[in-house]
């Protein structure tokens, strides 16, 4: 039980990052028309047929970076390439950018990469920094509480 709050908790910590970074984004104007919850929202609605409160947008986005990429995360962690937080923590935010690029942006409505949107190259790259923030963070924060992880297998 121990072990997996440790690893909500440094879930939680890459999420707060990450959405540090997007609040960073919004309050200087960069990519003011790449707005992923937005995004996010709409792809609810549309999968759910429902409104989807931007409230429960934000707790959808908490429940997935502390709870489920947590979690993932933990469980990766000791086969993670790399000796060092920071490596393992890169590797992560590649695989999930990689995922995210494939699987997410094309779910929002966006296609691959972002491409979609019109905005060239710049969504996935700034996709590619919050995963950045959002797996290094976490991945020194888990380290922190946890070790090196070599007994990761048990949660």
């Amino acid at each position: 039980m121990v072990r997996l709050l440790k690893t909500f908790v440094a879930g939680f910590a890459g999420t707060l990052a990450q959405v540090a970074l997007s609040y960073l984004k919004n309050r200087l104007g960069i990519l003011p028309e790449f707005q992923p919850y937005d995004h996010f929202q709409a792809a609810l609605r549309s999968l759910t047929g429902a409104s989807v409160s931007p409230t429960l947008a934000w707790a959808l986005t908490f429940l997935n970076g502390a709870v489920i990429w947590g979690f993932v995360f933990a469980r990766l962690y000791r086969w993670l390439p790399g000796r060092t937080p920071l490596r393992k923590g890169l590797v992560f935010a590649l695989g999930a950018w990689i995922g995210s690029s494939l699987i997410l942006l094309p779910f929002m409505g966006l296609g691959p990469f972002a491409l979609g949107a019109g905005l060239g190259f710049r969504p996935a790259l700034f996709m590619a920094a919050g995963l950045i923030v959002y797996s290094t963070v976490m991945s020194f924060a888990y380290h922190a509480l946890v070790g090196d992880g070599r007994d990761a297998a048990r949660p």
